[in-house]
C-alpha cells in the first residue's frame, strides 16, 4: 500500500485499492490555492507518478467546489517565476504525470482551476459548475499553456472569446467545447464519475501508461513552447499597475477602472 500523506491539511489525500483522491481543502476561500498548497500537490502528484501503488490520481474539492484559482495576494508576494516556484512545480508535476489524472470538477474552476483541467486526462463536471479563464480581467495573460492548448480544442475565434473577456461558461458548455469528457447533474456527477475512475483503475496499468504517453507527446513541443512565454508574460502582469489596480479593486469590492493606461 502507499505511504503518499500530505501534512498540509489543505490538501486531503486518501487511498483506496490503487486510486489516490487528493482534494483541495480550503472551504472558506473557496478552495483557492495559496504557495504552501502548490507546494504540497507538486510532492503528492511527483510520488503517486512512481509510485507503483498507484494507477490512477483523482483531483477534486470539497464542498461542492473544485477551486476558485490561485490565490492572489499570495501569490503577487512572490511574483518571480522560476523552476523551483510552487505554482512551476506543480504544473510540472501534473504536466508530466504518468499515471492517468482524473478530475471531477463541482462549482467553480477559476483560472488555474480551469486551465490544470487541460492537463488531465479524463474530466467530469457538473453541468452547473462554473469555469472561467480570467486572467486578461486580473490584468494578467494565460497560464499553464492554455494559450496554445485552448485554441487547440475550441479553435482560435471561441478562444480569443474565452482568454480576452474572461467570461464564465457552464459544465454543460464546457462538454460541449471538448474541456470536460462528460457533464452530469449534480446529484448524478459523483457515481458516474466514480464508475469510469474505477474502470480506469481496473485497466492494464502499462498499457495505460503508454498510451498516456503517445497521447501527451503529440503535444509536448507546443506545451513546453507556450509555457516558457507564458512564464514571461504572467511575471510582467504581476508586477504591473493593471494587475495590481485589479487586485485592489477586488478587494475593495468594487469595479477595476483601466481607463488611464494605454
Amino acid at each position: 500500500m502507499s505511504t503518499i500523506t500530505s501534512s498540509n491539511p489543505q490538501i486531503l489525500v486518501a487511498q483506496d485499492e490503487r486510486i489516490l483522491r487528493i482534494q483541495f481543502n480550503r472551504p472558506e476561500r473557496k478552495n483557492a490555492l495559496s504557495l504552501a498548497m502548490y507546494a504540497t500537490l507538486a510532492d503528492v502528484i511527483h510520488a503517486a507518478s512512481t509510485d507503483r501503488n498507484v494507477r490512477v490520481v483523482v483531483l477534486s474539492g470539497v464542498n461542492e467546489c473544485f477551486t476558485s484559482g490561485n490565490d492572489l495576494l499570495d501569490f503577487m508576494n512572490e511574483p518571480e517565476i522560476h523552476d523551483k516556484h510552487p505554482v512551476v512545480r506543480f504544473m510540472v508535476a501534473l504536466q508530466n504525470c504518468l499515471k492517468p489524472v482524473v478530475a471531477v470538477v463541482q462549482g467553480h474552476a477559476v483560472g488555474i482551476g480551469t486551465t490544470l483541467l487541460l492537463h488531465c486526462d479524463l474530466v467530469y463536471a457538473a453541468q452547473d459548475a462554473r469555469l472561467q479563464l480570467p486572467f486578461v480581467n486580473l490584468g494578467l495573460c494565460p497560464e499553464y499553456a492554455s494559450s496554445y492548448l485552448v485554441p487547440r480544442l475550441v479553435g482560435q475565434q471561441k478562444a480569443a472569446e474565452l482568454l480576452l473577456l474572461g467570461e464564465s461558461f457552464s459544465g454543460k458548455d464546457a462538454e460541449k467545447m471538448g474541456f470536460v469528457n462528460a457533464a452530469l447533474p449534480s446529484n448524478e456527477l459523483l457515481a458516474f464519475a466514480e464508475t469510469k475512475i474505477q474502470r480506469l483503475a481496473n485497466q492494464p496499468p502499462a498499457a495505460v501508461r503508454r498510451a498516456k504517453s503517445l497521447l501527451k507527446k503529440t503535444q509536448h513541443q507546443g506545451v513546453e513552447t507556450a509555457l516558457a512565454a507564458e512564464f514571461i508574460g504572467f511575471a510582467e502582469g504581476l508586477n504591473s499597475d493593471e494587475c495590481k489596480e485589479s487586485v485592489t479593486a477586488f478587494f475593495e469590492k468594487r469595479t477595476p477602472d483601466f481607463s488611464r493606461f494605454e
